[in-house]
């Protein structure tokens, strides 16, 4: 009889520390599978990352390349309209903005310093915003703007990032510029201009109408000028300056995705010794709890006996 006493004392103790230990070991576990889960999500993301970032370099090694014979039309296109001496007109001013952005994003601030411009300046007393006309190229800067300012959007061009720019695209959003009928007084091509690898700066360019072009003094001493030829040359000029500005803000776009890819998967590797730390440190925290519920149940034991 004592013995059957003694053997069901013996099987009530552990039954106790079993249940503690099965609980403890639950919790302690499944905070471990969420740290997992969580750890592998972070590598899989630094693995895209990584791969974004050898991608845009080479895009952007290729952009650096096409840009430098593209500056040949900016430079030229910019100084004519940079050196015009254009008469001031009184009244209201009829504005065009011309936002040079892409479709994607992932670049940092890319688009949205450009998008940020335009509406500062649209937000400004001094713009007549019920004149002022948006020509969005890329996504982004269309999605941006109108959110704002809806009425202000003439054209939208899409499809922009996604391989390289051509003289004949920006001759394709001229035409549809031209074709729209609005008739501006000046236009500004807003866009990223590319400085290095690591830098950009958010830069202006200033178009003339064909209009303000015969009434500018330089012009005018060109005896052999007629209407038919300013307008061509302007329709060229515009296009060049299109050109030039979109090259310039594809790489800059390139670099910006670059560094920012490069920023992300540092990032990522930061969190993944963070998250290998705390798991480690985990684990070891439940063996050591396994062990003293262990030790301390053997004890117990010990003492009954």
């Amino acid at each position: 009889m004592s013995f059957v006493v003694k053997a069901s004392g013996i099987l009530q103790q552990p039954a106790t520390v079993a249940l503690l230990w099965n609980v403890s070991s639950v919790r302690n576990m499944a905070t471990l599978k969420d740290i997992s889960r969580r750890l592998k999500s972070v590598k899989s993301i630094q693995k895209i990352t990584k791969s974004m970032k050898m991608v845009s370099a080479a895009k952007y090694a290729k952009a650096e390349r096409e840009l430098r014979a593209a500056r040949v039309y900016g430079i030229g296109a910019k100084g004519f309209y940079d050196n015009l001496d254009v008469e001031a007109v009184e009244g209201p001013q009829k504005h065009l903005f011309i936002a040079a952005t892409s479709d994607r994003g992932l670049c940092g601030a890319a688009n949205s310093s450009i998008v940020k411009n335009i509406r500062t300046q649209l937000n400004d007393g001094k713009q007549n915003v019920e004149g002022t006309k948006i020509v969005a190229i890329g996504d982004k800067s269309r999605t941006g703007l109108a959110r704002t300012h809806a009425s202000n959007l003439l054209l939208s061009v899409n499809e922009i990032g996604k391989r390289s720019v051509v003289f004949s695209d920006a001759s394709a959003i001229a035409q549809q510029l031209i074709n729209s009928g609005f008739e501006y007084d000046s236009a500004d091509i807003v866009y990223n201009k590319f400085k290095s690898a690591i830098a950009y700066t958010t830069s202006r360019q200033k178009i003339l109408s064909g209009d303000a072009i015969a009434r500018s003094k330089s012009i005018q001493v060109y005896d052999s000028t007629d209407a038919d030829v300013l307008r061509s040359f302007q329709e060229f000029n515009l296009a060049s300056v299109l050109y030039y500005a979109m090259k310039e803000n594809a790489t800059a776009e390139q670099s910006s995705r670059m560094t920012a890819m490069d920023n992300a998967t540092k990032n990522a590797g930061e969190l993944i010794n963070k998250l290998t730390t705390y798991y480690n440190r985990t684990r070891q925290s439940v063996i050591t709890t396994e062990l003293i519920e262990i030790i301390s149940g053997a004890a117990a034991l010990e003492q009954k006996n």
